[in-house]
């Protein structure tokens, strides 16, 4: 389950994003880059205000003058009794050398590594962060108002990132200048939490005031799970796909067509062994149906991007070499149906260096059996609810 992250400058924005159902509550100040500290005074206040209701976090800087000056930072804020510190790191010997004498104090508080998307992040630093005790890494935008983390590094990287992480026992982080449409093309990388400050803000400006429409935009872009996934009154739902939008369909349902067509990619694919010397083009074509959850929308939150299609394949093509098309297009329709709002998925494949001509694979596939699944124990659970009521009321 992915965590909403949102950054207050003061106790009044951290309340009103706890009231607009953030998970954790981090403290910055925007005026001061990318991982501006605040007062300690102001943190250690916030935290007794909200620190008994959400986990909240709090920036220790991006540049320090020694690695002492690090240790130092992160050990005040570690002090007001914060959850997590945030410390951003260098590339250079002095970025290595800071997370070695940051070992002692991650044993105190939850450390968390932040690299910079815009500042050539090397991720051979994620195996020493987790030598040295880190809680997670993270990946931010050091300038501002210069590019989102996806204009940064494409989604097949970020992917690499957050799969590193976790290998290592790392808690991903993404955040860098996050907007609306980035949340769900973000979502399927699974990151532990997605990191916002702009987009919460009025009219975007993230030195201005949090904005309680835009908070509770972001929220809702980011699925919540039930507080019990497998309670005993519900054995067998998977309440994590309900929590997600993810509800049953009929043949009534009223749905639209979203497509990529004639998208030409480089892929490493093929059996043969000539065939791994050399990436080839690949000619893809998907149409994907997806049921309306509104009749007239103009909102994030109904729409279902072809930014999700393209960054599937991205995300599939990415991982490495893939020995048959028939396996891509599979991964890309498993991929997409994933997706709540999907109902059925056409996926077609060619590969165009092959013959003159075109060869590959084309498939269909839909979600019905997966929702009839979903259905059964669903329509159980509410049966079996109704009956226990009734059961009760004959009772009194």
């Amino acid at each position: 389950m992915t965590l909403m992250l949102a950054s207050a400058a003061n106790l009044a924005e951290a309340e009103l994003a706890l009231s607009c159902g953030a998970d954790i509550i981090d403290l910055k100040d925007p005026a001061k880059g990318a991982l501006g500290s605040l007062d300690l005074g102001a943190v250690a206040k916030i935290v007794a205000a909200v620190g008994a209701r959400k986990p909240v976090s709090a920036a220790a800087g991006d540049h320090f003058a020694s690695s002492a000056a690090a240790v130092a930072a992160v050990r005040d804020l570690a002090a007001t009794g914060v959850d997590y510190v945030k410390v951003g790191l260098t590339l250079d010997a002095a970025g290595e050398a800071s997370i070695r004498a940051l070992k002692d104090a991650a044993a105190g508080v939850k450390l968390v590594g932040v690299l910079f998307a815009d500042r050539a992040p090397d991720l051979r630093l994620l195996q020493l962060m987790a030598e040295c005790g880190f809680s997670g890494a993270m990946l931010d935008t050091f300038v501002k108002g210069e590019g989102r983390l996806l204009d940064r590094m494409d989604v097949a990287a970020l992917a690499g990132f957050v799969d590193r992480c976790r290998e290592l026992g790392l808690a991903p982080g993404l955040a860098g200048s996050l907007e609306a449409p980035d949340v769900p093309r973000l979502l399927p990388l699974r990151p532990h939490y997605l990191g916002f400050r702009g987009a919460l803000c009025k009219g975007a400006e993230r030195k201005a005031a949090l904005d309680a429409e835009a908070v509770a935009m972001i929220r809702d872009l980011i699925p919540q799970g039930a507080d019990s996934q497998t309670a005993g009154d519900g054995a067998g739902v998977d309440w994590r796909l309900l929590g997600r939008g993810y509800v049953p369909v009929n043949e009534a349902t009223e749905t639209d067509r979203i497509f990529v067509h004639d998208l030409v990619m480089a892929c490493s694919i093929g059996a043969y062994e000539f065939e791994r010397a050399k990436k080839q083009d690949v000619r893809f074509n998907i149409d994907v149906d997806v049921a309306r959850t509104r009749l007239h929308s103009d909102d994030m939150r109904d729409i279902f991007s072809y930014d999700l299609i393209v960054d599937a394949i991205k995300i599939i093509t990415g991982r490495g070499h893939i020995e048959l098309i028939e396996t891509l297009v599979r991964e890309i329709a498993d991929s997409v149906l994933h997706h709540p709002a999907v109902i059925s998925v056409s996926v077609r494949a060619e590969k165009l260096d092959v013959i003159r001509g075109a060869v590959g694979v084309e498939i269909r596939r839909e979600r019905a059996k997966e929702l009839a699944a979903l259905e059964r124990p669903f329509q159980a659970v509410a049966t079996e609810a109704v009956a226990t009521k009734l059961r009760g009321s004959r009772s009194h």
